[in-house]
């Protein structure tokens, strides 16, 4: 523990499992409050006490308004501000192109894009009625990178949030808040038996074969761990990065160099 985000408070959405766990368990040894934010209640409360130091859980609805104006509230109620947002709330899924349903579409991008949109503003309005800059941190993906045969849904849901991330940066740069992304590559997480089970159903491949092909396409030649994205998330969190403004964070293992 180095303290590097000693008395400031976050929220994460997405923070009850996965990366987002990770993250708050980091954040909380550098010495943060974190609001765990994420769709049910009870795993909130759960991931809270696993961070513990002073860690709560709040429920988070990324697509409803109302919900988004209570965690804050109850963020700045228990803390008295809110410094930092990490942005990991999201869902999968995939369909051919020619099979991309309208509903499909709005579901993912109903979390993804637009609910990662209106919290960063809300948020963000906060931030500057404090007067005192703050950090925003969006998890993207290696797939917004780049589309891919059966996710053009999801890559282009990511490949928004790089957008936005970029234009939000130069638009709240001069309130003293900091917007960037990271992109992780493809991580070992809860989400993932999910994505084998679809990339399986979707291009018929074997179970087994997202993972394989994975590996084969990175040159770190391994999935990643979900707290390797815990280092860069603290970095651009903290003042280290005070000068970063904007960036998507590649850590993929290799996949793609900028």
């Amino acid at each position: 523990m180095t303290d590097r985000l000693r008395g400031r408070t976050a929220i994460v959405t997405g923070g009850a499992s996965g990366i987002g766990l990770e993250i708050a368990k980091g954040f909380a040894l550098e010495g943060a409050m974190v609001c765990i934010a994420d769709v049910a209640q009870a795993d909130c409360e759960e991931a809270a006490r696993a961070v513990g130091r002073g860690a709560f859980g709040h429920e988070l609805d990324v697509r409803d308004r109302r919900s988004m104006d209570q965690v804050l509230s109850s963020t700045v109620g228990k803390a008295g501000a809110v410094d930092i947002l990490v942005n990991c709330a999201g869902v999968f899924g995939m369909q051919n192109y020619m099979d991309i349903t309208e509903q499909e579409f709005d579901r993912i991008f109903a979390v993804n894009t637009r609910g990662l949109l209106f919290l960063t503003q809300t948020v963000a309005r906060q931030m500057i009625s404090q007067g005192r800059g703050g950090a925003i941190v969006s998890i993207a993906s290696g797939a917004g990178r780049r589309g891919s045969p059966g996710a053009a849904v999801y890559s282009a849901s990511k490949a928004a949030v790089i957008s936005l991330t970029q234009s939000a940066a130069q638009e709240l740069i001069p309130h003293g808040i900091r917007v960037n992304a990271i992109a992780p590559g493809a991580t070992r997480t809860p989400m993932w038996a999910q994505v084998d089970r679809e990339f399986s159903k979707t291009l018929g491949a074997q179970l087994g074969g997202a993972e394989a092909a994975q590996i084969a396409a990175t040159p770190a030649g391994r999935l990643a761990r979900a707290d390797e994205m815990v280092g860069a998330a603290v970095f651009l969190a903290s003042t280290e990065s005070s000068y970063v403004v904007g960036q998507t964070l590649n850590v993929d293992g290799g996949m793609y160099l900028n």
